[in-house]
């Protein structure tokens, strides 16, 4: 499947470099802005058990954001297989959890400028040893594997490791994928393709029980979405632009991926 890391910069409505010319952040005045989300995709965004609250990444990142433009946010919660059809119809203002950039998305939403690359990797149950690799999986027709259609993680499935035929029934595919990870667990599937930026929260919450095997399966970028036209693409851009250079967004990759425990 294609990626667009490149392409990215061509979706937006206005370049960060242009928005920080003058060593300012635009200032959009206090402006309620409405972002959906799903809170099941930890460490991006999920409720943590800790508090019982919505945490993670992204809540993080836009707290900031919000600060720095001078937005106040709203938040909203949507199913996945919901969500860009609902902001491409300007339900809401964005959309953010952990999604691809991809040129068929892209002519539905305005994608923002990456503010994170990931891979594709296999997430199995810890202690598997049927299957090491994608081939080694893809060659036992025995074995299953757990998506969610229209997902990133299910057209490389499809494509890049199953035979390229996407009513294959060695996919079982499931509403949400965090319900794709709980068939891992009470093995209804034997491995679920995740990016690394899912799968590694997933196994830091269960090491006992998750595990990641084989080689990455390709590289990824994260956007957030937006409705086509829309004014909040440049201002954003901006803002992860400030986030990169300053180091903002590494220490939130620090937080999240090294720092936090899942175990309370």
């Amino acid at each position: 499947m294609k990626r667009l890391a490149a392409a990215a910069l061509a979706l937006a409505a206005l370049s960060p470099m242009s928005a920080l010319a003058d060593g300012h952040m635009p200032d959009l005045e206090g402006r309620e802005v409405v972002i959906v989300t799903e809170n099941a995709y930890p460490p991006l965004q999920f409720v943590d058990p800790n508090t019982g609250q919505p945490a993670g990444w992204e809540y993080d990142a836009m707290e900031i954001i919000a600060e720095r433009l001078n937005i106040t946010v709203v938040y909203e919660t949507i199913s996945w297989d919901a969500m860009i059809a609902a902001v491409s119809e300007g339900q809401f203002d964005m959309g953010m959890t952990g999604i691809t950039i991809r040129e068929d998305r892209a002519e539905m939403v305005d994608f923002s400028d990456s503010y994170m690359t990931s891979q594709m990797r296999m997430l199995v149950r810890a202690g598997e040893t049927r299957f090491t690799d994608a081939e080694s999986f893809a060659a036992d027709e025995d074995f299953l594997m757990g998506s969610q259609a229209g997902t990133t993680p299910f057209y490389v499935g499809v494509y890049e490791v199953l035979d390229g035929n996407e009513s294959n029934p060695r996919i079982q595919l499931f509403e949400t994928f965090g319900a794709a990870v709980q068939g891992l667990l009470t093995e209804d599937v034997d491995m679920v393709l995740t990016d690394s930026t899912g799968g590694e929260g997933y196994v830091r919450a269960n090491p006992d029980r998750l595990a990641i095997i084989g080689d990455p399966l390709g590289t990824e970028d994260f956007g957030f979405i937006f409705p086509r036209g829309s004014d909040l693409v440049g201002p954003m851009n901006a803002a992860i632009a400030s986030m990169r250079e300053d180091g903002t967004l590494d220490e939130l990759n620090q937080r999240w991926f090294v720092d936090y425990s899942f175990g309370g």
